[in-house]
């Protein structure tokens, strides 16, 4: 039986991959094949970027407002097609469909963001500085911009991007994760519908030969990246070492071990629902999931006894049934790699209290599903603890106090997002100030900031200098100018040799 074949999308239109390499998508729900995904050749690399510099020169001198109609239009289509976009993350990334469309809105956010950007854009003007010169600023586009983006959000991580960067007057080149293409090619298509000139936007699809022929590209101006901290270190190494004119400029999100911290006086009922929520949905498969429970004290057996009737009666299901909870993992391989850290986890003297491995959900024996898993007993020197497991495995770490609470945190070598529930005000306060963590949650256990703020957390989870979208993102896709003028009538005679001045 052929199965359709998922290609890239240049200058305004699908571009059959002739690289000879391809690759399996699958239905995690089921375990079957649904499509072949094409793996670009560097050669189709530069075609794109090629499409992307060609456009790039007419679309920055295109007026702000007339770049913000077409953002306007295209939220418009996100908004039509909102269930389309969230059908096709749940076939092949297997989220369930209300956390798909919740995944939409979040990206869409971002476009309605974008769509401000005419704002944002507006710089600053001195008048006569002194001796006639007027002094300003300008922010300008930087041509060619790069996005390298993750399976677990291959519609919201995208919009994070892509919007601003083209709002701000660049042309895009997203490369998207090969285990679920789909979604990249139907945000190509709103885009085109919206009236966005070809070869603004371009998605080719693609493994790390993609990666590196865009790292590699000289007409490169920027890349940004979501992923593991491995592969985000390696772009943002890649991009400093890159000889040329103008530096590849690079803004790489890695990897993250999120905490959330359980006081004594927290609302238990509250700290539980947001665990169960935090942990478990997308099936742990999110940056921002909490995969580590910091019981504080005495709070620490009531907390484990209520965790575990909750996660043994979690729905896992495949995720297009109203009623699912959790659905599978993305892969077979990711299965396999998620069921050796709980092993390891065993192996190191963890207290496994729920084990996850086994599940067969009926109708969809195949499917690649791992039921919620839960430890307790975990300590700071288990793999369990220092490495991102990215899979509905939940650790619960005991401490005595708060400040012990903070410093584990602190030590930990990522610092993506971090919650704490409280009914104290002080400790709130103290924790906010203290804690070396990006993004940080008091009561709310997944700190994601809104679209006018900025994502990214801090040590060894981003690599590069700014955050992603907000005004953040702003400053990532323009250069900024000074430029200072006078006039001849104000120009005094003669040379003058000292430094320049306010007068």
């Amino acid at each position: 039986m052929s199965r359709p074949h998922i290609d890239h999308f240049i200058n305004g239109q699908i571009s059959r991959s002739e690289s000879g390499r391809s690759q399996d998508v699958f239905n995690p729900a089921t375990g079957a094949v649904t499509a072949k995904v094409a793996l670009a050749s560097v050669q189709e690399v530069n075609a794109a970027v090629a499409a992307a510099s060609a456009a790039a020169p007419a679309w920055a001198e295109t007026a702000p407002l007339k770049r913000a109609r077409v953002l306007f239009k295209f939220k418009e289509l996100i908004e039509q097609n909102h269930d389309a976009l969230a059908k096709a993350i749940t076939l092949e990334h297997g989220k369930v469909f209300s956390d798909a469309k919740g995944e939409v809105t979040r990206g869409l956010e971002i476009v309605e963001f974008a769509t401000g950007i005419p704002q944002l854009l507006k710089t600053q003007f001195t008048d006569n500085i002194g001796g006639g010169i007027d002094n300003w600023n300008l922010r300008q586009p930087l041509g060619v911009t790069a996005g390298i983006t993750p399976f677990n959000f291959p519609v919201m991580v995208p919009l994070w991007m892509a919007p601003v960067a083209i709002a701000t007057g660049n042309s895009f080149v997203l490369k998207p994760s090969e285990r679920d293409p789909s979604p990249s090619l139907m945000l190509a298509e709103l885009f085109k519908r919206a009236g966005l000139p070809d070869g603004v936007f371009n998605v080719v699809q693609g493994d790390k030969v993609a990666v590196d022929a865009l790292l590699e590209h000289p007409d490169v101006q920027a890349v940004s990246f979501v992923g593991s901290t491995p592969i985000a270190e390696y772009i943002y190494r890649k991009a400093t070492e890159r000889a040329g004119t103008f530096p590849l400029r690079a803004q790489a999100l890695g990897g993250a071990k999120n905490h959330l911290v359980v006081m004594p006086d927290a609302n238990l009922d509250q700290a539980v629902d947001a665990l169960i929520g935090a942990a478990y949905g997308s099936a742990g498969e999110r940056c921002m999931a909490i995969s580590v429970a910091v019981a504080v004290g005495s709070v620490a057996d009531k907390l484990v006894d209520a965790l575990i009737p909750r996660v043994k009666a979690l729905k896992v299901k495949n995720g297009m049934e109203d009623d699912a909870e959790m659905g599978p993992l993305v892969t077979a391989a990711h299965k396999a790699k998620v069921e050796g850290y709980i092993q390891s986890g065993v192996d190191a003297g963890a207290r496994l209290l729920v084990d996850g491995r086994g599940l067969k959900v009926p109708g969809h024996e195949e499917g690649f599903f791992i039921g919620g898993t839960l430890f307790d007993n975990v300590t700071t020197d288990m793999k369990i603890y220092q490495e991102e497991i990215f899979g509905p495995v939940l650790c619960v770490v005991r401490v005595p106090d708060f400040a012990s609470a903070v410093q584990l945190i602190n030590a930990h070598e990522y610092g993506n997002g971090v919650s704490l529930f409280t009914a104290d005000g002080n400790t709130a306060h103290e924790f906010s100030r203290r804690i070396q963590v990006g993004m940080v949650g008091i009561n709310v256990p997944i700190p994601v900031p809104m679209a006018w703020h900025s994502f990214g957390g801090w040590k060894r989870s981003l690599f590069g200098d700014t955050h992603a979208y907000g005004e953040e993102g702003i400053r990532f896709y323009t250069r900024y100018k000074s430029i200072m003028q006078r006039w001849s009538a104000t120009i005094g005679k003669g040379a003058e040799f000292t430094m320049p001045v306010a007068k």
